[in-house]
């Protein structure tokens, strides 16, 4: 496993594991919260070291396993962690815009999701036809139908409000947050034709 990827399992394993002993004190400062309840700037990378269970965490982790290792060796280390803390924050800034249009409860947002969807995006532009399985149903498919589809679905969820207490919106801004920065990696800024 490459070092970056092996780093950021690590690293959320050993905070998820502190998060569960520290009582709720954790989330009350690195959550990703809303401006005027509680919000600090450094909420926008701590948030996605935060997750709120087991499962959270295993799904993905799995998807950070499955995905940010080819995604690393393609990118470089360098690279690959520039991109997935981009994507975390622009995960992050989608989420605070979403909730200060919509409104509703002051809730905290957590989890890597956000960078995970926007490994999950670069892997389906530069593995488009590798094929990945579904786990439920567990349906094989090309990568860019897997990203496709999922990307689909967020933004049906998002829009409606099935599955209440998931970010969507954070994780189609992981996937906008990846797919500009792979604007920059392949045309520069302001993502101009390199001659």
């Amino acid at each position: 496993m490459p070092p970056v990827t092996q780093t950021l399992l690590i690293a959320n394993v050993a905070v998820f594991l502190l998060q569960s002993v520290s009582g709720g004190l954790l989330e009350g400062w690195f959550a990703l919260w809303p401006p005027g309840y509680g919000f600090w700037i450094w909420q926008l990378v701590t948030y996605g070291f935060l997750h709120s269970g087991i499962g959270h965490i295993f799904f993905n982790m799995l998807g950070l396993y499955m995905f940010g290792s080819d995604i690393e060796r393609l990118f470089g280390s360098r690279y690959f962690l520039a991109y997935y803390f981009a994507c975390l924050v622009a995960a992050a800034l989608t989420q605070l815009v979403f909730t200060a249009i919509a409104g509703g409860p002051p809730i905290p947002t957590l989890g890597a999701s956000g960078g995970l969807y926007g490994l999950l995006l670069a892997f389906g532009m530069y593995f488009p036809r590798r094929m990945v399985m579904l786990i439920f149903p567990p349906i094989p498919m090309q990568a860019r139908v897997f990203v496709i589809l999922f990307g689909a679905l967020e933004l049906v969820f998002g829009v409606t409000g099935t599955a209440a207490g998931v970010a969507h919106f954070a994780h189609l801004g992981g996937m906008l947050g990846g797919w500009l920065a792979i604007q920059y990696r392949r045309r520069g800024f302001p993502f101009t034709r390199r001659r």
